[in-house]
């Protein structure tokens, strides 16, 4: 799939129809879990942690054959069988209802690939070689993984509350891109993890901003 076009879906809520129960299915649900997505997958059989998560009631499945009706509402669809005729033919349905669908065994038959995630809160990072070498992206993934450690789940928290206050306080847009320029920073983050700024009003947000893009010349 040479030259597709990267995005992150936003499915909290929002259901999300996995045919397949094994191994590829598992991760697939997983992936859409920590996404916030409304999950459902059909199959025949379902592997031990699917099973775990249905009788928990994360995800809903049905164990039967996948058939074009539980497509009815869904964002998107993963076709994970174990049999390339079935993908392709859940992969089609899809399509027609205007549902981006997934192919795993498959990527270029499909509308979308996924791609290595590493995820921390709201800073994710994703990693494709376009289907060409899964392997290769999620070497990839492990790297980033060990280079963004889970203090950049509070980094991003933080680089949220600094933006909302620029927003608010900073009418400029040339002076906004400035001071989020200056909020990025080595020197930022560095100051972001040291001292959160959780509960400070944005005017000393701003303030500290400020010296920080004075500093650095931004």
């Amino acid at each position: 799939m040479p030259g597709g076009y990267p995005v992150l879906f936003h499915v909290e809520g929002r259901r999300c129809v996995i045919a397949g129960g094994g191994a590829v299915a598992e991760r697939k649900a997983a992936g859409l879990l920590e996404a916030g997505a409304d999950v459902l997958v059909v199959a025949p059989g379902l592997s031990l942690r699917l099973r775990e998560w249905a009788e928990q009631g994360t995800i809903r499945a049905e164990a039967r054959e996948v058939r074009a009706s539980d497509l009815d509402g869904a964002a998107l669809a993963f076709a994970a069988t174990d049999r390339p005729d079935v993908n392709r033919w859940f992969a089609s349905e899809a399509r027609s209802r205007g549902i981006p669908a997934n192919v795993a065994d498959d990527g270029e038959a499909g509308d979308f690939v996924t791609p290595a995630v590493v995820r921390r809160g709201d800073f994710v990072l994703a990693v494709s070689a376009s289907g060409a070498g899964p392997a290769l992206s999620a070497r990839v993934a492990r790297e980033l993984a060990e280079r963004y450690g889970p203090e950049y789940a509070e980094l991003t928290a933080i680089l949220r509350k600094v933006r909302e206050a620029v927003k608010a306080g900073v009418p400029d847009p040339a002076e906004r891109r400035r001071l989020l320029g200056a909020a990025a920073t080595d020197e930022a983050i560095r100051l972001w993890l040291s001292a959160p700024p959780a509960g400070e009003e944005p005017e000393r947000l701003l303030r500290e901003l400020r010296k920080l893009a004075d500093s650095s010349q931004l």
